[in-house]
C-alpha cells in the first residue's frame, strides 16, 4: 500500500467515514483499512502537508464512488439514514495555522436549482437529497485530501493546503471537482430520475491565495455531564470571497478556476479549461498577482 492511500484513509477516518465505506470506497478490504488505522494511532500525527504531497487522482477509484453514491441515495430516499461526517478534523488543521498567514486552494461548489426543488419535494424528501448530497460531496473532498471548512445552505466550502507546494493541491482540487460533477451526474441523478425527480447540477469555483486562520469564538460541546469547549476556527481572505463569486459564473456541472490556479496546472489540464469573457460591469476585481483584471477560465 502507497504513503498516498494510507493518508488518504487516515484522512477520511477523522471526518468521519467508517472503515467499511472507506474499503470499498479505496477498493481494498477492511482489514488493511484496520491495520491502516491501527497503525496511525501508534504513531505521531501527521504534518499538516501529508495530504497535499501526493497526487490523489489515482488513489480514488471513481467507479466505486460512483456506486457507493448510488446506494447511499438510495437508501436515504427510502429509509432515514444518519448524517454523522464530522468537521473535527479541519478544525484540527486550522488550530496548527491559527493567527498566520497560509496559502490554500479554496473550492466552492454548490447545487444549482435548489429553489426549483424546495417547491417541488415534500419537506422531508427535500432534506433527505440535500443531505445525502452534502454527504457524498464531502466524502470526495476528503478523499482528494481536502478538507470541508463550512456548509453553507445547499452549498460546501472546501479548503486545499498548498503550504510548501501550489501544483499538487491546484490538481486535485480540480481532479476532485470533476469528480464531484460526475458522482452527482451518473451516481445521485439515475437514482433521482427513479423517483421522477429532476437532474441535480453543481457549479464549482476554485482559487488560490494567501488566506488568514482566525479563531471566532469557541465550539461548547457536554462529554460525560462536563461541559467542554473547543476552539473554532475560520478562513479569512480575499480568495474564499473570490471562489465564492466565481462560481457564480459557472454554468450548470461546469468548474470556474482564479488566474492563479490556471498558471500552475500542467499543460494537459490547462486545455481543457478557455477564458471566459465576462463584462467588466459583472467582473472587475483586480489582484497585486495579474496587475489588472483578475481573469477566470472554465471548463467546457
Amino acid at each position: 500500500m502507497t504513503e498516498s492511500q494510507r493518508a488518504t484513509i487516515i484522512n477520511l477516518y477523522n471526518s468521519g467515514v467508517s472503515p467499511d465505506v472507506i474499503a470499498l470506497q479505496l477498493d481494498i478490504s477492511q482489514e488493511e483499512v484496520n491495520r491502516v488505522l491501527a497503525s496511525a494511532e501508534k504513531s505521531s500525527p501527521p504534518e499538516t502537508t501529508t495530504l497535499a504531497s501526493f497526487y490523489l487522482d489515482a488513489v480514488v477509484d471513481l467507479d466505486k464512488a460512483i456506486k457507493l453514491a448510488q446506494e447511499r441515495v438510495w437508501k436515504a430516499l427510502k429509509v432515514e439514514s444518519r448524517f454523522d461526517l464530522s468537521t473535527e478534523e479541519t478544525q484540527d488543521i486550522l488550530s496548527k495555522l491559527g493567527k498566520s498567514k497560509v496559502k490554500f486552494v479554496i473550492l466552492h461548489i454548490d447545487l444549482v436549482g435548489s429553489t426549483r426543488l424546495s417547491s417541488t419535494l415534500p419537506t422531508d424528501r427535500l432534506a433527505a437529497i440535500i443531505q445525502a448530497f452534502t454527504q457524498e460531496m464531502s466524502i470526495t473532498i476528503t478523499s482528494y485530501g481536502g478538507y470541508v471548512l463550512k456548509y453553507v445552505g445547499d452549498a460546501i466550502l472546501a479548503f486545499f493546503l498548498a503550504c510548501d507546494d501550489t501544483y499538487l493541491p491546484s490538481v486535485n482540487a480540480v481532479n476532485c471537482a470533476r469528480s464531484m460533477i460526475k458522482i452527482v451526474r451518473d451516481g445521485i441523478n439515475p437514482i433521482l430520475n427513479q423517483y421522477d425527480y429532476q437532474d441535480m447540477n453543481v457549479r464549482v469555483g476554485i482559487d488560490l491565495g494567501e488566506n488568514v486562520v482566525v479563531q471566532y469564538g469557541w465550539d461548547t460541546h457536554v462529554v460525560d455531564g462536563k461541559k467542554l469547549q473547543n476552539p473554532h476556527y475560520d478562513i479569512l481572505g480575499y480568495t474564499i470571497n473570490i471562489a465564492t463569486k466565481m462560481t457564480a459564473f459557472a454554468k450548470p456541472d461546469q468548474i470556474v478556476i482564479g488566474q492563479m490556479v490556471y498558471d500552475v496546472l500542467d499543460e494537459r489540464q490547462k486545455s481543457t479549461f478557455h477564458s471566459l469573457k465576462i463584462s467588466s460591469e459583472l467582473w472587475s476585481y483586480v489582484s497585486d498577482y495579474s496587475h489588472g483584471i483578475y481573469l477566470l477560465y472554465g471548463t467546457a
